[in-house]
């Protein structure tokens, strides 16, 4: 039979509609690795984007992808657990740690705790505890180090030895880097490099015989002065060889003495227009006349002529050639220059270094340098340390709880700050890299996505502003607002996107009468504006007729407007026949009865729209949101009506008790004549129930005594119809 493992007694309790585990202890904290996954509301996060201290999550994202996911958190939290003490400092959240806190049975705590014991040595220091501040600055604790672990050595690493130093400052200044106490030093490949590049360039500079230098010290001048004219001079022995291929070229090859003359003002201004004609004048037999050179280029020839000796008067283009030819060998010696990088050095002072040989010496010092390696490693560890105990647990209760966006003292991680717009601001603002409606719409909430932007910090982001409070008539995109971020810099925003969901079931009562009266509105404007484009019409062409003398043709169609007059009859007609069906209607209703219609009314026309809003609202969720930014959400974080009231302040203005005299009157007026129409609406409705209550009761009565009137007639007429009888009886007898 299995043994039943025993698991951890995790506490629960409900956050955001949903029940999650509690965080309450540093126990809580050492047995994460026991929480159900399935329990975590979130399973991966991002490193950057959010409202938390960058290098703490780099440090807990082990693998560097920049996400953080939950066996990351997990080997966090054991291995900050057990170089602790005790895990219950976590939850203080503070900045400083005493170096009683480390768990020196643990070999790890014994050594962190060796650590933080050197740097506050190294800093000078005499206290119990190690902050934040003592370990934020590596410069300043290896300032005074030989050795720091970083396999990089300086003058300082050389200690006495002031040949040492200086040859450390000399290879530095070819190649170097940045040493963790923050002075320039150099590596073992800075060193193997280094000699390797002085043995190549004294190799290189002995392969430099006489023979490689035709003109001695003035070959690499003489080179450069021949490079400046080489295409220029080849130009002009072609043009010579296409005057003795065709005479007719001469023209065509010749200098352009109309582009010279075309050249207007001072001509020694004009040197780079007068550069463009030919070396010299081509001549037939191919010779090229010093004396006789373009003067935009004699101070280029004379130099040549200077350097290599050619000419002096005029050379043909076989000695041009020639003299070409002797640059080869020191043009090739060129091309195989080794140890370039060394040269500023002076070809002595590299023989020097090599005769010396001092390479073995520095490599020592670098294998010193690298001991120390642990070391180094182990105070910047006690950074990690002091990072994550600050920030470790609210981490958590953002990652595995989310309990920091449900308390309204504190701000969550992925809130980015708090938008301002339309008399409201909301907290709830989630950096995104753009729109996603068909994600974000999932969250049933009100979105606005914004582009922020700060001229003045040279940045730029997008947030996705939730609205759970107020009105959204006055909202649309290309609306301009003002973004505060958590540190109180400001940004101008502007709405690029809405995705719009109920906000509340007041306001989802009153969307359908509004969307009617944007529709009338929406139809009367545009057939007044029909109407004025007409009447303008009109108004033109008649102008125009009367500008041309012409007559308005004014015509009267009787049987138009005859048709339009019985249109308007029959619309009326319709309308009266209209309200006298709803007069007859309310015939023998109470007034009491008419306020119950009208609620039913409203109730059919408001009831499905404050249905759905009130389904939305429930459903809420925030999740959708956070997934558009790259968080993979484990379990639902709903936004409910009284908790989506504290993420968005309406302005509240306090009420006024100096108004314009002006203003005061209007408004008496105002609610006088709304009130009295009121009055007489209620008056009316009233006098007519009153009224036709009592002409029903008239009619009635009415009714009644014509039928007791009826009643006595047939009853008189039976009683007299006997006597009759015995008069008739009685009369014979008389007679």
């Amino acid at each position: 039979m299995k043994k039943k493992t025993e698991t951890y007694p995790w506490k629960f309790s409900s956050v955001g509609g949903t029940v999650r585990v509690s965080i309450t202890s540093g126990k809580d904290i050492r047995n994460l690795y026991q929480l159900d996954r399935k329990m975590w509301t979130v399973l991966s996060c991002p490193t950057t984007g959010l409202e938390f201290d960058e290098k703490t999550l780099k440090l807990i994202d082990i693998d560097g992808d920049g996400r953080v996911r939950v066996d990351e958190v997990i080997k966090t939290s054991q291995w900050l657990t057990r170089i602790l003490k005790n895990p219950d400092v976590l939850l203080k959240e503070a900045d400083s740690l005493k170096l009683t806190e480390f768990n020196t049975e643990d070999p790890d705590g014994k050594r962190l705790q060796a650590s933080a014991l050197q740097i506050l040595k190294n800093l000078g220091l005499k206290k119990e505890d190690i902050s934040l501040a003592d370990t934020a600055d590596n410069v300043k604790i290896f300032a005074d180090t030989k050795f720091n672990g970083d396999g990089i050595i300086t003058p300082a690493s050389a200690g006495s030895d002031l040949d040492i130093a200086k040859l450390i400052e000399t290879i530095a200044g070819v190649a170097s880097a940045m040493d963790r106490s923050g002075v320039a030093g150099i590596t073992a490949d800075h060193i193997e490099a280094f000699y390797t590049a002085c043995a190549d360039f004294a190799e290189w500079q002995k392969a430099g015989t006489k023979d490689v230098f035709p003109f001695g010290d003035k070959t690499a001048d003489a080179l450069a002065a021949v490079n400046v004219v080489k295409d220029k001079v080849a130009d002009y022995f072609m043009r010579c060889k296409l005057i003795g291929f065709e005479d007719a070229l001469v023209p065509a090859v010749d200098v352009k003495v109309d582009a010279i003359a075309g050249i207007e003002g001072n001509l020694a201004a004009a040197a780079d227009q007068i550069g463009l004609q030919p070396l010299a004048k081509p001549a037939a037999d191919g010779k090229l006349d010093l004396k006789s050179v373009n003067p935009a280029w004699k101070a280029a020839m004379d130099a040549v002529v200077a350097l290599t000796g050619i000419g002096p008067k005029n050379f043909k283009e076989e000695e041009w050639n020639a003299l070409l030819g002797k640059f080869a060998p020191y043009v090739a010696w060129m091309d195989a220059k080794k140890g370039a990088e060394v040269e500023a050095l002076g070809l002595d002072a590299v023989k020097a270094i090599l005769k010396e040989n001092r390479k073995g010496v520095l490599l020592n010092l670098v294998e010193k340098d690298k001991a120390e390696e642990a070391n180094a490693l182990s105070i910047e560890e006690v950074d990690k340390v002091l990072r994550l105990n600050k920030n470790f647990y609210r981490f958590l209760n953002n990652y595995v709880v989310l309990a920091d966006f449900y308390d309204k003292d504190k701000w969550a991680v992925f809130q980015a700050g708090r938008l301002y717009i339309d008399q409201r601001s909301t907290d709830l603002c989630v950096k995104v890299d753009g729109p996603a409606p068909e994600i974000s719409s999932l969250s049933g909430m009100y979105i606005l996505y914004c582009s922020c932007i700060s001229e003045k910090l040279g940045k730029s982001f997008n947030i996705a502003a939730v609205l759970t409070a107020g009105d959204v008539d006055n909202l649309r995109v290309g609306r301009n607002a003002v973004f505060y971020d958590r540190e109180g810099n400001d940004y101008t925003a502007k709405v690029v996107a809405i995705v719009e969901n109920p906000i509340s079931v007041p306001q989802a009562f009153w969307t359908p009468y509004k969307k009617v009266a944007r529709m009338v509105s929406d139809r009367i404007d545009k057939k007044a504006a029909e109407k004025n484009e007409k009447s303008m019409a009109g108004l033109t062409d008649a102008t125009n007729n009367a500008a041309e003398g012409q007559k308005p043709a004014a015509q009267f169609d009787i049987a138009k407007y005859a048709g339009i007059f019985a249109a308007v009859g029959m619309a009326l007609g319709l309308i009266g026949a209209a309200l006298a069906g709803v007069i007859a209607a309310l015939k023998g209703i109470t007034w009491w009865q008419v306020l119950i219609i009208i609620g039913v009314v409203l109730l059919l026309i408001s009831g499905p729209s404050m249905f759905i809003a009130w389904r939305k609202l429930r459903k809420r969720d925030l999740g959708p949101i956070l997934n558009a930014n790259g968080w993979a959400i484990n379990a639902k974080s709903l936004v409910n009506v009284k908790f989506g009231r504290t993420l968005t302040s309406l302005a509240k203005f306090p009420k006024l008790t100096a108004v314009d005299p002006a203003a005061r009157r209007r408004c008496f007026w105002r609610w006088f004549w709304c009130i009295l129409i009121v009055l007489l609406v209620a008056g009316g409705i009233t006098c007519y129930v009153v009224n036709n209550r009592s002409k029903k009761a008239e009619t009635e009565m009415t009714d009644q005594k014509a039928g007791d009137k009826q009643e006595g007639a047939d009853n008189q007429t039976t009683d007299e119809e006997p006597k009759v009888e015995e008069n008739n009886t009685s009369a014979p007898v008389q007679e």
